[in-house]
């Protein structure tokens, strides 16, 4: 009997991103029967804690390190969430697989138990997104928003101590780390629309690697790849480099494809919104243009 193959898989060390990655890699395991070991890479975005994203260089330096762990023969693929992924990867690097999405939603959970509608005037909410600040601060304008870093167990126990009144996270998250019980109230895309392949996960791979990319194509999920290329395409347009407030959601409604994005300058002004239906794409390529349309929309209104 011929020895089973060794994927090597990149990682950040977070209980999020291992509990993600390693779920991940038991399905491959099992789809693809090779055997599976991980590189776990601290990244810059990880050493830097006390410093919103938007103001040293984006969500992007969650993948600085294990991109240049892939680029260098160290790991054979990587397992992200796909909203930290910035439009425009490193050379000689592809997303070579998207598999199926969990809920994209933004969850919240309050101190007190209150729905977001009952905190009361002057509630401290912790984000560090602008995304999640422009929209709940039209929906409650009385409210403090304050900046909150960290995992997501620091985060939930900020608000425990009372530090915060209430913390605003992806629902995804949650449900992959076993904390779902927690959130208090599941926010509606038309309360806070997600960030670009919010719930979805990106595995990156080697472009001219095509032993890899036959083996993740098998746990590639059509509707989600096709759902989240339009949302990337939002992304290319806008030339989001995650330091612009940017925001796109995608639903397969029928035979046809329902985009909702926004946008704003990156000091927060000049919030806009646009929303397209179209016939669902055949292609991934067909998403991406449809979300390309979309954002050159938003980028162009002033």
């Amino acid at each position: 009997m011929s020895a089973r193959r060794k994927v090597t898989v990149a990682t950040r060390k977070s209980a999020l991103a291992l509990a993600q990655s390693r779920a991940w890699m038991a399905e491959l395991r099992e789809r693809a029967q090779v055997d599976t070991e991980e590189l776990l890479v601290v990244t810059t975005g990880d050493k830097i804690q006390d410093i919103p994203l938007n103001q040293v260089g984006g969500k992007g330096l969650f993948l600085k390190e294990i991109e240049e762990a892939l680029l260098a023969g160290q790991a054979d693929l990587a397992v992200h969430s796909l909203k930290d992924v910035p439009a425009q990867l490193a050379s000689g690097l592809i997303i070579g697989c998207v598999p199926k999405r969990e809920d994209a939603r933004d969850a919240i959970k309050t101190r007190t138990g209150c729905f977001f509608k009952d905190l009361p005037s002057g509630a401290k909410v912790g984000t560090s997104s602008l995304r999640r600040t422009l929209q709940l601060r039209a929906v409650r304008p009385d409210l403090e928003f304050v900046p909150l870093r960290g995992n997501i167990d620091t985060r939930l126990r900020r608000c425990e101590e009372g530090v915060v009144d209430a913390v605003v996270l992806a629902y995804a998250g949650l449900r992959r780390i076993g904390r779902a019980s927690e959130v208090t109230e599941l926010l509606s895309p038309e309360v806070c629309l997600p960030a670009v392949g919010q719930g979805a996960l990106g595995i990156e791979i080697r472009t001219d690697d095509e032993g890899i990319l036959s083996l993740v194509a098998e746990l590639e999920d059509m509707e989600t790849a096709t759902l989240t290329a339009s949302e990337r395409g939002v992304l290319v347009a806008v030339d989001g480099s995650c330091q612009v407030p940017v925001a796109a959601h995608a639903e397969h409604v029928g035979d046809q494809l329902r985009l909702r994005a926004l946008l704003a300058d990156p000091d927060g002004s000049n919030l806009r919104r646009e929303e397209l239906l179209c016939p669902w794409p055949e292609t991934l390529q067909r998403a991406q243009e449809a979300g390309m349309a979309v954002g050159r929309a938003l980028r162009d209104v002033r």
